[in-house]
């Protein structure tokens, strides 16, 4: 990971679309207003993060100053008194609120097998067949999910009113036709809060058939990925840009407002209660409510794709709603694709801390510092989405954040639910070489030479798509 990336994307990517998430547009603002206005957000989300710990009686233990611990790795330094310490090889390093510090060496990674036993059922029966899976076992994990990590979606959600806001023919200096698509969410519950679902839709214009399509979790700070779209036009396909940050706003300040706020009507959320993945993936559902009844759009085969924290995003979205076709999680790390027990990099204390901890539901903080204690770990999510194809991957130098080899562990450990369901998992037990796709199964792996970005990857994963899409 690419120096201080994580800390520029604990603030930049927080606004997401900024008139739905009632965030100021910080495109506009000059640096010394984004630097305050970065300040005021940051501290605001850690208040918030200090009372939901105190709401679930959680009290990390008092830890002296970072500089004269002797935990510290060894030839760490940092510039000034705040911010990640760096190695040699400019490696961020931190210390989490429970006093554990970033790891990077795999001979101290440690971690037990993964468990829970994916084919044991709680009652300690086997899983012998496919129906045991889908209808005892998949429910089981799916609710310890559900009330541990991601957190319950709520039993009464707003009605979503979809209208196409704008159509561009010849965008993309005529590659494509592009619709801009609104989901109005029903306020009138709590009209302080007015999130939208939102995205752009991407097609081939001389397409006559329904197409294939492609959504990728997005954020609206970020320019549209161009060249990415192109490659997927270039197939037939089609693509939806989604706006994470209309739905739900990437920080823990804004938990009273967006979907998330409507619903609780600004109020604390209670241990069980949503985060912002789990809110990201049900406005992800809704929009492939509008995408699948597109006349345009084949809709038996909508798959979904994120990056880093969109990776976890899709990922999640492909556990919960059994209706995307194919799964790609982009160096989605832990609490995505990769083992969480495991002491490497991105670690359960790091999403549990005031940076992340929104993401997931209040009880997550209850293993900050107790990693063992957590029922599940990442093969569980992964084999959620089988039968379905679900691609995993992750960088080399500057990905290292994201624990690949934590990430092929758990595509290992969830192979067995795939080859149960009469599929094929990654077929090996040894992790390839950089660059080495392992993609001869419907669960799928590369590591590409590089660092944390999903571009590399985009040839490999279209190449895999082919086998379950075809453009009519």
């Amino acid at each position: 990971m690419k120096k201080l990336y994580y800390w520029l994307l604990l603030g930049a990517v927080a606004l997401g679309h900024p008139a739905a998430a009632q965030a100021p547009d910080v495109t506009k603002m000059s640096a010394e207003e984004r630097t305050a206005y970065f300040a005021k957000l940051n501290a605001a989300a850690y208040a918030d993060w200090q009372q939901t710990l105190q709401r679930l009686h959680l009290t990390p233990p008092p830890l002296g100053p970072e500089a004269t611990d002797p935990h510290r790795p060894a030839g760490t330094t940092r510039k000034g008194t705040s911010g990640p310490w760096l190695d040699s090889l400019g490696q961020n390093y931190f210390r989490s609120a429970w006093g554990n510090w970033t790891n990077y060496r795999e001979d101290r990674a440690g971690g037990l097998p993964p468990t829970p036993d994916l084919l044991t059922l709680a009652n300690g029966q086997p899983v012998r067949t496919a129906a045991d899976w889908m209808r005892k076992r998949r429910p089981e994990l799916l609710r310890l999910y559900q009330q541990n990590i991601y957190g319950q979606l709520p039993a009464r959600l707003p009605a979503v009113r979809f209208e196409v806001a704008a159509t561009e023919v010849g965008a993309l200096q005529g590659k494509a036709l592009r619709r801009n698509v609104v989901g109005h969410i029903d306020n009138s519950r709590y009209p302080a809060a007015n999130p939208r679902v939102a995205f752009s839709i991407f097609t081939p214009p001389g397409a006559t058939q329904p197409v294939p399509l492609l959504v990728i979790v997005w954020g609206s700070v970020f320019p549209t990925p161009t060249a990415t779209i192109e490659q997927v036009l270039a197939k037939g396909w089609g693509v939806a840009v989604f706006d994470t940050g209309a739905v739900q706003q990437d920080s823990g300040a804004g938990l009273g407002q967006g979907i998330i706020g409507l619903v609780g009507q600004g109020q604390p959320r209670q241990p069980t209660d949503w985060g912002v993945l789990a809110a990201w993936s049900w406005g992800l559902s809704r929009a492939l409510d509008f995408l699948e009844k597109d006349p345009a759009i084949d809709g038996r085969h909508i798959g979904i794709e994120g990056h880093s924290r969109w990776g976890k995003t899709a990922l999640l979205a492909g556990a919960l709603d059994p209706r995307w076709a194919i799964v790609w999680a982009s160096s989605a790390g832990c609490m995505g694709t990769s083992l969480e027990k495991r002491n490497f990099a991105e670690t359960i204390d790091i999403v549990a801390g005031s940076g992340e901890y929104h993401w997931m539901a209040p009880n997550f903080l209850r293993y900050g510092g107790h990693w063992p204690d957590m029922p599940v770990d990442a093969h569980a999510l992964l084999a959620l989405v089988a039968p379905r194809p679900l691609f995993v991957t992750g960088g080399t130098k500057g990905d290292t954040w994201v624990d690949p080899h934590g990430e092929f562990l758990a595509c290992v450990a969830a192979s067995p639910v795939y080859e149960l369901l009469g599929r094929k998992g990654v077929g090996t037990s040894t992790m390839p070489a950089p660059d080495q796709a392992l993609v001869s199964g419907d669960l799928a792996f590369r590591q590409h030479v590089g660092g944390h970005t999903d571009a590399p990857d985009w040839p490999t994963f279209l190449a895999f798509a082919s086998r379950y899409f075809t453009a009519n």
